[in-house]
């Protein structure tokens, strides 16, 4: 009875649940599908509801599993996306723009907020401007001011391109660094809050809808 357990001890030492927020269009998952399968494709397809991958990386000796959480960012999902549920249980959140539409990143505020009213007091932030491969005549948004923004909030900042992979995985390592650590020294204070996850509740609810959840999107 107790071999299950000892198997999820086995795959991971952390498992961290990672949400990708920001308007339609912005190429969230396209960022998803560059970090989790090493592929981009050009055929826009619109997240209906959400999506998740997992995938794990090793990170300063641990095996850290990541489950990214895809939103659809249109309209008529924002009760979906802005709803206390949606944010429970996450440590990091990526907030994307897209670098050619600057409403996209005038809106990041307003998902700032959602996460201030919903997301747990401590949860890691990443401001990710997308598309940066485009031509720089197609450029609404300087990287200066995306820099300004997260240095505003106090968050990391990072441009990327999902189409040449540019700072892809540099995004996810950073904000699932910063979690580990996080994770790590909430370890060695012994809080009750800790979430380091060999706990065998930890694969319960959350680990069931995720199953549920997978037909939709894969």
């Amino acid at each position: 009875m107790a071999a299950p357990p000892a198997r999820a001890r086995a795959d991971y030492d952390y498992l961290i649940k990672l949400l990708l927020i920001g308007d339609s269009g912005v190429g969230k998952s396209c960022l998803l599908l560059r970090f989790s399968d090493g592929s981009f494709t050009t055929s826009f397809i619109t997240t209906i509801g959400i999506d998740f991958k997992i995938r794990t990386v090793e990170l300063d000796g641990k095996r850290i599993k990541l489950q990214i959480w895809d939103t659809a960012g249109q309209e008529r999902f924002r009760t979906i996306t802005t709803g206390k549920s949606y944010y429970r249980g996450a440590m990091g959140i990526l907030l994307v723009y897209d670098v050619t539409d600057e409403s996209s990143f005038n809106n990041i505020r307003n998902w700032i907020r959602n996460i201030e009213q919903h997301a747990s007091d401590n949860v890691n932030k990443i401001l990710v401007g997308n598309k940066a491969d485009m031509d720089e005549s197609k450029r609404a948004v300087p990287t200066s001011k995306g820099q300004a923004l997260a240095d505003e909030y106090g968050i990391k900042f990072f441009e990327t391109s999902a189409k040449t992979n540019l700072n892809v995985e540099e995004v996810f390592f950073s904000i699932a660094k910063d979690i580990k650590q996080r994770l790590s020294d909430s370890d060695t204070r012994t809080e009750p809050s800790t979430i380091k996850i060999n706990q065998p509740d930890a694969t319960g609810a959350g680990g069931q809808l995720a199953q549920k959840s997978a037909c939709c999107g894969s």
